[in-house]
């Protein structure tokens, strides 16, 4: 059974080492939600990030900043901070570290393989952020078949989503030419390389703001559809504490209502409040959140609402993990069935 590198598949911004392991989740900079306060049915719940605390959590600063947690019931949401090493949604879950979790299929999968009593119960992202970036200017890569005789920069930890681009869509690894990639723009820009690996959100921003002219094909478009930024819980917390996780659901959707509504203030958000220890750039920021709102905003989201998977979009995620070597079926890994419930009892969350 693989295991996959968890920023290998996903996350909007920068790379880093496995992510899967029995580490518990530390307080990783944790804050007190600033419009915590006495009270809440529910209580005070830790919410694990899968990152640092950028623009790509602009929902839940929202829900907070907004009092929609409050509303929901509970008296404090702390945001736990993700990234880095000993830092594991998945472990912090199963140890009772964390409430709920922001992760992907690409590592929940392998935990719930290796036992975790884990579901994912919805999807921020309804497409996964990683992508193959290039420069219009130079040899653009806009669908899979570009990729025949070019050079294109793989980190190591990302050999595993490359493997699986390639395998689905039939294409011969040695007709690619895979260069050593350290996450470093500058290979594309002189010429060294013809595209990379890397993440919608980031890459094509930074390196449209530094005068470029960037392509990307998302892999989500090209054979390998995956939803990222997916809210995982323990099967005790759906069995047993239903209304809690429905109440936290309801404020998260309001949350990133606002967020998709408003960039610029996510961004704000982000670089002012929550993650003002990280040296964010509110204008980058904001291009980002623009950018990721291309990866929340889908028609089936419109629809159905945010974080909701079809059972198309959910049979597609499975075929994409078992391209990566990781078998397991939908209902292992899934069930919707919680977010059905929240917006059956109030369909005016839906996005108008």
């Amino acid at each position: 059974m693989a295991t996959l590198d968890r920023r290998a598949f996903f996350r909007t911004t920068g790379l880093a080492g496995l992510a899967l392991g029995l580490a518990a989740c530390g307080d990783g900079g944790t804050t007190a939600s600033p419009t915590s306060g006495d009270g809440g049915g529910f209580g005070s719940i830790k919410l694990q990030l899968s990152w640092k605390k950028n623009v790509e959590f602009a929902g839940e600063y929202f829900a907070d900043t907004n009092g929609y947690f409050k509303q929901a019931g509970f008296s404090q949401v702390e945001l736990l901070s993700g990234g880095g090493s000993g830092t594991s949604v998945e472990s912090g879950l199963a140890t009772g570290r964390c409430w709920a979790g922001i992760s992907a299929p690409t590592i929940t999968a392998p935990a719930v393989l290796q036992g975790a009593p884990l579901k994912i119960v919805g999807a921020t992202f309804q497409k996964n952020p990683f992508a193959i970036i290039s420069l219009n200017d130079r040899k653009p890569i806009k669908e899979a078949g570009d990729l025949a005789g070019k050079k294109i920069g793989v980190q190591d930890s990302n050999e595993l989503v490359w493997n699986a681009l390639l395998k689905a869509n039939g294409i011969d690894e040695g007709s690619v030419t895979r260069v050593p990639f350290q996450s470093d723009p500058s290979m594309l820009t002189s010429g060294q390389i013809d595209g990379y690996v890397g993440f919608v959100t980031s890459g094509p921003v930074n390196l449209r703001l530094q005068g470029h002219d960037p392509a990307y094909l998302l892999l989500a478009d090209a054979g390998l559809p995956l939803v990222a930024e997916t809210f995982t819980v323990t099967q005790e917390t759906i069995d047993n504490e239903r209304d809690k996780l429905k109440a936290f659901l309801t404020a998260e959707i309001k949350g990133w209502k606002d967020a998709v509504a408003d960039p610029a203030k996510s961004a704000e958000l982000a670089a002012t409040v929550y993650g003002k220890d990280q040296n964010l750039d509110v204008k980058e920021q904001t291009e980002e959140a623009k950018m990721q709102n291309e990866l929340i905003i889908t028609p089936d989201s419109k629809a159905n609402g945010l974080f909701a998977m079809t059972p198309e979009l959910i049979e597609q995620n499975i075929a994409s993990l078992a391209k990566a070597g990781v078998t397991i079926t939908g209902e292992q890994l899934f069930d919707l069935s919680i977010l059905d419930e929240v917006y059956q009892a109030d369909p005016s969350l839906k996005l108008a």
